[in-house]
């Protein structure tokens, strides 16, 4: 099934309550809503007619024997039967709706969520981000499509009273002396509730968080003996919700015996003052008997009143909680009139820099060219800033000042997805999907054929291992790619980059766990591929050093030196040691 667009989207005026800015997701479903609401209020008058033929059939068949019992029995399996069939089409009409809503209100978070940049990833929880999109959307989604169901439900309230009232006046003024009492009592519910509601979605979010880093973190978790203190961690956070909903229950506990107890309040004075009537001749049996019914018809409206006050404060506490997110702009969006063309590579940095969201500054007035076609390495220490070039070129994030051009045009007025597309980026660490091989290296290309997957998967030196895993090129890498070794993992990682064919490429220590011999054999293809292609290395390794025309110094965020891999040697002291103190943990970490 192809994927649809949502139908509307949440109204950005945050001026809104959150349940106005929700009204263009109810509108845009409008057709199926309004189908079920009309076949739900049909329902409910089929429904309040069998309490009065049962009164009409007591009076007339049993009481005075001028009709037909079987007719009326007839004629009230008839209404129930039809009953049942509205039921069944109204139901179904109303999941359908539920689940269209649910269905654009996930997309629309995940496409906001999408849009954002890396900065907004570095200051927020992955498991924040799920509970939100989960059962948060899912809180809203009852609220708006069951929410309108049980207030026409509620109407069985109105249109039975209306029906007493034609029946015996003063009963029915009897039957309903308890529903003002109740309607305050629920107004009061309301307010008790929702800073409660607010406090469970806010704890379930950081349950979710401790929980998510578990599983990803559970190598380390393991490799620390930690399992202990994160079961205490996540106890820890599980009693802080058990805390919330016990607060929760008591909150129902002392006002829902009183909601639902009322009705029956009502039952009671209907059987004493109607009683009485009879005694007096003022009334029929089957009277009394149709007003039990209808008394007893208003006990689950009124029961759903209730869950409906308890799910509106759940949902105004999730869809503030999403708004949140939707509300949070991202800072790199495209320009009004974006460039969108074929680039040569021509890349420019001048006069960059950059602070992280944390503040960590990474780049400090640098400058930097690459001619299109050329093939730089960028050295320096940890922290100087090598990884930042990459990372600003395909604009995961944006300059604090200076700029960055290719072709002579700033990124910023690039479309980003064409961007994107030109400038290809293997970082050091790859993620890998719960995938097929094949489909892992044609994810930036996902209609390339075999030939092309294995083409790329030979010029990054992965062919060979591939061919020796169970399936070949359909084995399903497990989550992350961990099935894998960490070199196996970056020469897919490369080769999901060379199948895309990008003008710019941007190789980010891509290289560090490939062993030596391995990469020297991947170097010739490599050669071949970024002939004709800029390409930025970040390197350690002379081995990866030596497939450049030129290598760049970094230190403290600039660019310190820039010359040949021997006139550096020759003539720069400060790169020596930097080659020095790699090739020594290079060493270290293989021994």
């Amino acid at each position: 099934m192809s994927r649809r667009a949502p139908k509307a989207s949440i109204d950005p005026d945050v001026r809104k309550s959150w349940l106005r800015r929700a009204l263009p997701l109810v509108k845009a479903h409008r057709g199926l809503l309004i189908t079920s609401l009309v076949l739900s209020f049909v329902g409910l008058i089929v429904q309040v007619q069998i309490p009065n033929l049962v009164r009409i059939g007591i009076d007339d068949a049993i009481v005075e024997r001028t009709g037909r019992l079987a007719t009326y029995v007839l004629a009230i399996v008839g209404l129930a039967l039809l009953q049942g069939l509205i039921n069944y089409l109204a139901r179904l009409y109303l999941l359908r709706t539920a689940y269209e809503m649910e269905y654009d209100l996930r997309n629309i978070v995940y496409a906001h969520l999408v849009r954002m940049p890396f900065g907004f990833y570095d200051r927020v929880q992955s498991g924040e981000l799920m509970s939100r999109s989960a059962s948060d959307v899912r809180a809203v989604q009852m609220y708006l499509s069951f929410g309108p169901s049980i207030l026409v439900q509620c109407l069985i309230a109105v249109v039975a009273f209306v029906l007493m009232l034609s029946i015996n006046v003063p009963l029915a003024i009897v039957a309903m002396v308890t529903m003002p009492i109740i309607g305050v009592l629920g107004v009061s519910m309301r307010k008790a509730i929702f800073p409660v509601s607010w406090l469970i979605q806010a704890r379930l979010a950081q349950l979710a968080t401790v929980v998510d880093e578990n599983i990803q973190g559970v190598r380390i978790v393991k490799a620390f003996a930690a399992e202990g203190r994160q079961l205490r961690t996540l106890a820890e956070s599980a009693d802080r919700i058990r805390w919330a909903y016990l607060q929760d229950a008591r909150i129902r506990s002392r006002w829902n015996p009183l909601l639902d107890n009322l009705p029956r309040l009502g039952l009671a004075l209907v059987l004493l003052v109607g009683g009485l009537m009879v005694i007096e001749g003022n009334t029929t049996v089957g009277t009394i008997v149709a007003f039990n019914s209808y008394v007893l018809m208003l006990q689950p409206p009124f029961r759903l009143l209730g869950m409906m006050i308890m799910m509106g404060q759940r949902a105004s506490a999730s869809a503030r909680r999403i708004y949140e997110i939707l509300d949070t702009p991202s800072e790199i969006r495209d320009d009004p009139h974006p460039v969108e063309r074929p680039l040569r590579g021509d890349l420019v940095f001048a006069d960059v820099s950059f602070a992280y969201p944390n503040g960590t500054v990474a780049l400090d007035g640098l400058n930097l060219s690459l001619k299109a076609g050329e093939t730089v390495a960028v050295v320096g220490g940890t922290g100087s800033g090598k990884s930042t070039l990459g990372r600003l070129a395909a604009r995961f994030y944006d300059v604090t000042s200076g700029r960055i051009t290719i072709d002579g045009i700033d990124v910023r007025k690039i479309k980003l997805s064409a961007l994107r597309e030109q400038v290809g980026i293997v970082p050091d660490e790859p993620f890998l999907f719960s995938l097929s091989i094949h489909d892992n290296i044609a994810y930036g290309r996902p209609h390339a054929t075999r030939r092309e997957v294995i083409e790329a998967a030979v010029a990054a030196g992965a062919d060979e291992f591939i061919l020796e895993l169970p399936e070949g090129y359909e084995t399903v890498v497990g989550e992350r790619g961990y099935t894998l070794s960490g070199g196996q993992r970056q020469r897919i990682a490369i080769a999901r980059a060379l199948i895309v064919d990008p003008p710019i490429l941007v190789l980010d220590d891509a290289t560090s766990a490939i062993d030596v011999g391995v990469e020297q054999r991947i170097h010739g293809t490599l050669r071949e591929r970024m002939r004709g292609r800029t390409t930025l290395i970040v390197a350690h390794r002379l081995s990866t050093i030596s497939l450049a025309d030129r290598v760049v110094l970094m230190a403290d965020g600039r660019v310190i030196a820039d010359g040949t891999h021997s006139s550096l040697l020759a003539s720069e002291p400060r790169y020596a040691e930097v080659l020095a103190a790699a090739t020594s943990s290079a060493e270290d970490v293989s021994a």
